[in-house]
This record gives C-alpha cells, sequence and structure tokens, in this order.
C-alpha cells in the first residue's frame, strides 16, 4: 500500500483532486443525515471540509484557490441560465418589494456591527472584517482592507479585517440556514403547499380546445380575421368544418352559419368568443376525421429558426400550415404572431402532411440536440461574465471603484444571455439535469476548499484571542437582520416562504445558502428571488463596507 501512502502524502494534482473529492463525498453523506426531520444538505461539504482542516488534510493553495472561484462560477452561471427566462417577468412584479427588503436587511446588518462594535470593545478593522464574513461577502472584504490601505492605519490594524472575516464566515453561512428553518419552524410553513400555490399563481392558465357552431347570422360572410374575439389574437382557429368539408382555417377563410370551428385558446377567451360566434358542440371532434389534414408536434432545435416571430415566419402562406400552441418550459402558449421561438420550444401546427414535412425540416426538430449541451456558449457565457465582474464603476462618495466580481459578473452575463437565448450560431440553453449536475458540481467545490481553508487552525482562533466573543458578535450581525426582515417579509407584505428564502440568501450574497434553499423547497422560486436582489445587495455591502471604515475607524 505504499502507492496510497504515497498519494496521501506527496503534494501533486492527483492528491488535491483526490482530498477535494473525498471532501466531498463526506459532506454530501454527512447533509443526508436527518435529524428531527431536517438535514443539511449540500451544506453538509462546509462541515467536511471544517473536519478535514482541522486535522491537517488540505490541498496546495494555488489548487484551492482556483477550484473555490471556478467552482463558485459554475455554480452562479447555472443559476442565471436556469432563472434567466423568467427574470424580467419576475422583476416587474416582485422586483421592487424585494430589493427595499434587502436593502433594509443590509442597513440593519451596518447597524448591528456599529452597535456589537461599540457595546463589545472591537476595534472597527475587526467589526468590519465580521460585517463580511458574517454576511459572507468577499468583496465587501477587500473593499474594507482597500479603504483601510488608503487611511494608512497600521500593520496590524490591516490584517484584523481577515481575521475577522475567518472567524465570522462559518457562523454566516450556518446562521442563514438557521433563520431559515426558524421561520419555517415559527410559522409551521408547508413548503409543498405554499410552492405549489406560488407556481399556480404565476402559470397561464393552460390552453384548451372548444367546437363552435356559427348560429350568429350576423356573421355570414365574414372572414376569420375579422370576427370579434379573434382578431385580438388570443384564440386560434385551426380547423373549420364547412358543408361537410374539414378545411384548414386561415385568416381569409369566409364562414356561413352551421360552419363547425374548432378553436384553441384560454377557458375564459373561449366562453367570449362563443357569446360572439355561437353554441359550443360536444358531440363534435374534428380532429379524428379523416382526411388530408393532420396535426403534429415539433421541437425547435435549427440555429436558423430560433429568434424569429411566427408572424415572421408566415407559415400560413408559405406552407399553408396553422399554428395552435408552442409550449415553453412546460407552459402552453397561445401561437400569436409577435411569440419568438426559442430553443426547445414545442411547437403544435396543423396542416397536410406535406406541409409539415416543410416545417419539420425548417425547425430541425432533432430531440437529440435537446440532450447536448452548448459546451462553447457555456464557455463563452462565463469568460463574458468574468469581464463584467471585472468592470470597475465608480459610486458617488465611494473612493475606491465597485466591481461585480466572479460572482456577479457570472449571474448577470447568465441571465441576460439565456434571456435572449442564441446569438447567430451560440445558444444559451441547458438541459435540466445537466444544469442541476454544473449547479451541485460547482457549489460542492466551493464549499470543499471554505472548508479546508477555515478549518486550519480555526478552533485556536475561536478559543484564543477573543475568537468566541467575535463569533458571537458575528452571529448577532447574521442573526439580528436576517430575522428582523424574514418576519417582516412574511407578517407585513405575506410573501411565501420561498420567496423568503432566495431574498435572505440573496441580500447575504450566500450561493450555499441559496443551494440549501433550492434543495429544501424543490423548487426555482428562490433562485429567481436571489437574482432579484443581488446585483443592488452586492453594490450595497461593497460601498457599506468602506463606509463603515472611512467614517468610524480611527
Amino acid at each position: 500500500m505504499s502507492w496510497l501512502s504515497q498519494l496521501l502524502s506527496t503534494p501533486s494534482v492527483a492528491h488535491d483532486v483526490f482530498i477535494l473529492s473525498l471532501v466531498a463525498l463526506c459532506g454530501l453523506a454527512l447533509g443526508r443525515i436527518r435529524l428531527y426531520g431536517v438535514s443539511l444538505g449540500i451544506a453538509g461539504v462546509l462541515f467536511s471540509g471544517l473536519l478535514f482542516g482541522h486535522f491537517g488534510v488540505g490541498v496546495s493553495k494555488a489548487v484551492l484557490e482556483f477550484s473555490r472561484e471556478f467552482g463558485l462560477i459554475l455554480f452562479v452561471y447555472a443559476v442565471g441560465l436556469q432563472v434567466g427566462p423568467g427574470f424580467l417577468n419576475s422583476l416587474r412584479r416582485e422586483g421592487l418589494r424585494l430589493n427595499l427588503l434587502a436593502a433594509a436587511l443590509v442597513l440593519l446588518g451596518v447597524g448591528s456591527t456599529l452597535l456589537v462594535a461599540w457595546l463589545g470593545h472591537i476595534p472597527i478593522p475587526v467589526a468590519v472584517g465580521l460585517f463580511s464574513g458574517a454576511t459572507t461577502n468577499t468583496p465587501s472584504l477587500a473593499a474594507a482592507q482597500q479603504a483601510i490601505g488608503d487611511m494608512n492605519l497600521s500593520g496590524i490594524a490591516a490584517r484584523q479585517p481577515g481575521l475577522g472575516y475567518a472567524v465570522a464566515y462559518p457562523f454566516g453561512v450556518i446562521g442563514i440556514i438557521v433563520s431559515m428553518l426558524l421561520v419555517r419552524r415559527v410559522f409551521a410553513v408547508n413548503i409543498a403547499q405554499e410552492v405549489a400555490d406560488l407556481e399556480e399563481q404565476s402559470t397561464p392558465d393552460p390552453l384548451d380546445s372548444l367546437h363552435i357552431e356559427v348560429s350568429n347570422r350576423n356573421l355570414d360572410g365574414v372572414a376569420l380575421h375579422s370576427i370579434p374575439g379573434l382578431d385580438d389574437e388570443k384564440v386560434i382557429v385551426s380547423r373549420v368544418l364547412q358543408n361537410g368539408c374539414l378545411q384548414l382555417a386561415r385568416p381569409d377563410t369566409v364562414v356561413q352559419q352551421g360552419d363547425v370551428l374548432l378553436a384553441v385558446g384560454e377557458q375564459e377567451d373561449l366562453a367570449k368568443l362563443c357569446l360572439v360566434v355561437g353554441e359550443p358542440r360536444f358531440d363534435l371532434n374534428l380532429r379524428d376525421m379523416t382526411g388530408d389534414i393532420s396535426w403534429r408536434h415539433f421541437v425547435a432545435t435549427k440555429p436558423e429558426a430560433l429568434g424569429k416571430t411566427l408572424g415572421a415566419l408566415d407559415w400560413g402562406r408559405r406552407y399553408g400550415v396553422v399554428v395552435t400552441r408552442v409550449t415553453r418550459a412546460g407552459i402552453e402558449l397561445t401561437a400569436r404572431p409577435q411569440l419568438r421561438l426559442q430553443f426547445g420550444d414545442q411547437v403544435r401546427a396543423v396542416g397536410t402532411k406535406e406541409a409539415l414535412d416543410h416545417v419539420a425540416e425548417f425547425l430541425g426538430n432533432s430531440l437529440k440536440r435537446l440532450d447536448h449541451p452548448f459546451i462553447g456558449s457555456i464557455f463563452v457565457g462565463i469568460a463574458l461574465g468574468i469581464l463584467l465582474g471585472s468592470i470597475p464603476f465608480s459610486v458617488p462618495g465611494v473612493p475606491v471603484p465597485v466591481k461585480l466580481g466572479l460572482a456577479g459578473g457570472p449571474l448577470l452575463a447568465a441571465i441576460l444571455l439565456s434571456y435572449i437565448g442564441h446569438i447567430g450560431p451560440l445558444v444559451w440553453y441547458l438541459p435540466s439535469g445537466a444544469n442541476t449536475a454544473l449547479r451541485e458540481l460547482g457549489i460542492a467545490l466551493f464549499l470543499a476548499c471554505v472548508g479546508l481553508h477555515s478549518g486550519e487552525g480555526f478552533l485556536e482562533t475561536l478559543l484564543h484571542g477573543g475568537g468566541l466573543a467575535w463569533m458571537g458578535c458575528a452571529a448577532v450581525i447574521t442573526l439580528a437582520p436576517l430575522l428582523t426582515v424574514a418576519i417582516a417579509a412574511r407578517r407585513i407584505f405575506n410573501l411565501n416562504f420561498a420567496t423568503i428564502c432566495g431574498l435572505l440568501a440573496g441580500s447575504m450574497t450566500d450561493p450555499p445558502a441559496l443551494a440549501f434553499a433550492g434543495s429544501m423547497t424543490d423548487s426555482e422560486v428562490p433562485s429567481v428571488a436571489y437574482a432579484t436582489v443581488y446585483p443592488l445587495v452586492m453594490i450595497l455591502r461593497i460601498v457599506a463596507a468602506q463606509i463603515i471604515v472611512l467614517f468610524f475607524a480611527r
């Protein structure tokens, strides 16, 4: 077994990868253990890393830093791709309220930091480190250290923020999770029911179909596109039974009394159409009638078809085909002319076999492409995200430029790119399974590295030199703002628990907490709330750390 001892003791790439894998494996196993119905989930990897680091098991500094940052990039980028398509709608619906709550949480954190520094006689350089660590925000630590350097403070003061950050960070991660669990217990939250209710509220009504007989004599000789209820394009007519003959419905098709229309739309819109056209017919099913007309489903996978509107494609004129609905991410959408096709859209069309074959060729209709991630697009997105996070921009009153960093840049880039969908041959689509794998791999790497880095000498720092007192202060800085905002969000604003979890994680810029919230709620809702507040909070925390130093350090 000399080869094993050599692997464990000799510094090498193989040694580092082996240790990281072992830490992640043990942490994932630890996270599956349930006590009183609660488990740590992915956060177990952090504790595993702390344990390994405490006993001196670690990896080289270069590998540790690379794996930590690369893991963080993978995680936030996958989250951005996941929430991007629905992000703008969420921002318009809940953005202002969520960002106000997030800003309040940051201000409460600043107040808590100054209060514990005053009551505990803690130097401001240490306190600002506690503020950064208790809120798991590394960029704010860097900003504070830069401000201390600009003030030409002593060498001891320059090292103190890092010490405070190291002591506070582990509880910063744990404290958010504890806050979520406390809110869940205090308000007796039924997570499954709340998530189901929220998704039901945000999901459009499913499309239905209805046969309607034309009995309004005023519609004799009127074209379909001129009938009230069809002119607003909320309802699509796919087939018309006229004089016993089934034909494809076209905008210029002229109807007569006794004709039967097969209409597709939401139930409310179909009911309104009945008031204008005539009575429903439940004894007919035009889909079962034999003839040249049939329907098929297609998948949009060819780059040439992406980004184009159904109106611009004009398949009715080109092929004699009627598109009745488009299914995107499990949601059925009415085939309105202004609807733009995205990769993976399922298009339902009606027409002759020859015409439908033309549509299939145009769209690509390749199911295999849905299972293959666009690797080139992933690297392009990550590179653009890093560039975006590296751009410095000035904030009035702040002496140093502010950057979004390696977490904020890739997150925003992924949101924007996934919303755009594609640029030329580059398609920002990631299969659900691939997204989950990328996200879980990234956060596991990040937590393993954070634990290994903090574990070495952690107990020594904690038990000597005021470490326990510092950790107690960090606990106040973490828990007081979180619980205050969570209770206000629940009691005053009546927010859903999953949204609150995302708000808390985003307000602390804490990816591990987001991963825990996602696994606990089994929903994308926390990710959407996280992405909604993250940009503003990142800026506020960087500015807040500098203000604490500039106005209160001596």
